[in-house]
């Protein structure tokens, strides 16, 4: 396997993980469009790549409830409305 440009990230495995679920699912993710800020709405994916390049500390938010990232992001926390989103997007990924 090739390393990438950001393997050395801290979060480059959560980075992987968004980029294989956008290339195997990509409507959903455009639907999740609806559920993001105006920060966000544009491009989910990108918005949630961005965060976790950025913030080395914000995976833990991931493997969050989207419900319990939308409080935060209520709140003001600029990170949770990145990646809410990708919240709902990955708890799909789980589901039957």
């Amino acid at each position: 396997m090739t390393p990438t440009a950001w393997a050395d990230l801290p979060n480059a495995k959560h980075i992987d993980r968004i980029l294989a679920d956008l290339k195997k699912n990509p409507d959903r993710w455009y639907a999740t469009r609806n559920a993001a800020s105006d920060a966000a709405r544009d491009d989910a994916w990108y918005a949630a790549l961005l965060a976790l390049i950025a913030y080395d500390d914000c995976a833990y938010l991931l493997d969050e409830k989207p419900e319990h990232v939308q409080i935060l992001a209520l709140l003001g926390n600029q990170v949770a409305i990145l990646l809410y989103p990708a919240c709902i997007a990955l708890q799909k990924e789980y589901q039957i």
